[in-house]
Formats: structure tokens, C-alpha cells, sequence
């Protein structure tokens, strides 16, 4: 798209005139790096395992479209160029005069998406409210399947506890998997983040006992352990 953007205007300009006078920039490489760029991070964006839904459904949308108005662009120049033409045309200038903008902003948005906590864009068909730090612990909820999952604070680390133990049985390494953690307890990833870390310690400390009591900040409280430090680096998965 270069070369399109050599039709519509884009051309070399001088920076830092009267300070660099040397300095010169095409600017028309700015329109295929641009989309380029952009095609490569939504297409790893969608395909990335983890991705949440609404982030891989708008960086799939992105990518098939910045993919698609790449070859566009190499259409209309290459129609151009066998045309003899020295300018493009004032559609194809507002176009591609927009392009660099509209990358930008949709970059932005990817990203914002990609950073925001699951649980703070809730599916508005999901069940059951979104608990935080600071609220009581309940009975268990029943999920959209139909199956009872467990919401007080001991229920979740004793499972995933079980689950670390089982794993450092089987020489495997065992990583926390808090997409589908928040999904099943309905706690935000800051609160399944101190219980992976409990769990973690009473892993590898069999003996040991994790205070459940939440601060006024949502903190645990100290923690008493009985054991050495190899099982609690296999716990965190960086064992042999």
C-alpha cells in the first residue's frame, strides 16, 4: 500500500526542519506497516488460547478486515498504476487518509479489551451475580449446567489444593486456569489469584493451615506452615 499512499499524498517530509535538515521521512510506509501491523496483532489476538470471547470476536472481525483492505489496497494501486494515473482519485484519498486514524483507535480498543477482567464485562445471560473480596461467603450456586460449584472461600482452595497435590504426584506441573476458576466460583481474578496462592502453600505443606478471614482490604490472614521448600516450588510448578 505504499504505493497507493504515494498517489494520495503521502510522501517524504523533513521532521525536524532547521534542526536535522537531513532528516527525511516517507510517510507512505506508514500505510502498510500500519495495516500489516495491525492484521499481525489481531490475527494473534484471536488465535491466542485464553483470549476472552469478546476480544477474540472483535480482533477476529479486525483481522479478517484488515487482511481484506490490504488486498484492497493493492487492487486499486496496481489498477491505478497500469492506468498511467498520477493521483488517485478524491474517494480513494479520503480512504486512505482515514486509514492510519482508524488503526489506531481499533488498536486501542483491541488492547483495552484484552486487558479488561472477564468478570467486569459479565455475559448479561450468565447466572448468578458477580461476587467480590468483601462479600460473605454462601452456599453454593448452580451454574448454567446445571452443576453446583462451590463459592466459599475453603471449598476453592481445598479443590484446587487436591488438584496441585495430584498433579505433583504425577510429576506434572500444575498451572492455575483462572478464566474458567472466576467463570466457576463468580470471583474476580485478584480474588482467585490469593486462592491459587493458599492453595499453592497447603499443596505443599500438608500440614499447614491457611486463615480464610478476610481484612477490611480483602486480605488473608497469616499463614502457619509445616514443611521444606522443594514442595513448594513444585507447587508453583518450578520443580524438576
Amino acid at each position: 500500500m505504499g504505493g497507493l499512499g504515494g498517489l494520495c499524498g503521502f510522501g517524504v517530509i523533513h521532521p525536524l526542519p532547521g534542526i536535522w535538515d537531513g532528516l527525511q521521512l516517507n510517510t507512505a510506509i506508514t500505510l502498510p506497516i500500519g495495516v500489516e501491523a495491525y492484521g499481525a496483532y489481531t490475527l494473534g489476538a484471536w488465535l491466542t488460547p485464553g483470549t476472552p470471547d469478546r476480544a477474540r470476536a472483535f480482533a477476529r472481525r479486525s483481522a479478517v478486515g484488515a487482511m481484506a483492505l490490504g488486498m484492497l489496497g493493492q487492487v486499486v494501486y496496481h489498477l491505478l498504476a497500469a492506468a498511467g494515473a498520477v493521483r488517485a482519485p478524491w474517494p480513494v484519498v479520503v480512504l486512505v487518509s482515514c486509514i492510519p486514524v482508524i488503526t489506531l483507535g481499533f488498536g486501542a480498543a483491541l488492547t483495552h479489551l484484552l486487558r479488561t477482567d472477564p468478570e467486569r464485562v459479565r455475559d448479561p445471560d450468565a447466572q448468578g451475580p458477580v461476587r467480590n473480596e468483601h462479600e460473605p461467603a454462601g452456599a453454593a450456586r448452580t451454574g448454567k449446567a446445571g452443576e453446583r460449584t462451590p463459592v466459599t472461600r475453603d471449598e476453592v482452595v481445598a479443590t484446587l489444593a487436591e488438584e496441585i497435590h495430584d498433579a505433583i504426584e504425577a510429576g506434572e506441573r500444575w498451572t492455575p486456569d483462572y478464566a474458567a476458576l472466576m467463570q466457576r466460583t463468580g470471583f474476580r481474578r485478584s480474588w482467585c489469584e490469593k486462592a491459587v496462592r493458599d492453595a499453592r502453600t497447603a499443596a505443599a505443606f500438608p500440614g499447614s493451615r491457611t486463615d480464610a478471614g478476610q481484612t477490611d482490604q480483602g486480605r488473608t490472614g497469616p499463614l502457619r506452615t509445616e514443611g521444606g521448600p522443594g514442595q513448594l516450588a513444585h507447587a508453583n510448578g518450578i520443580g524438576p
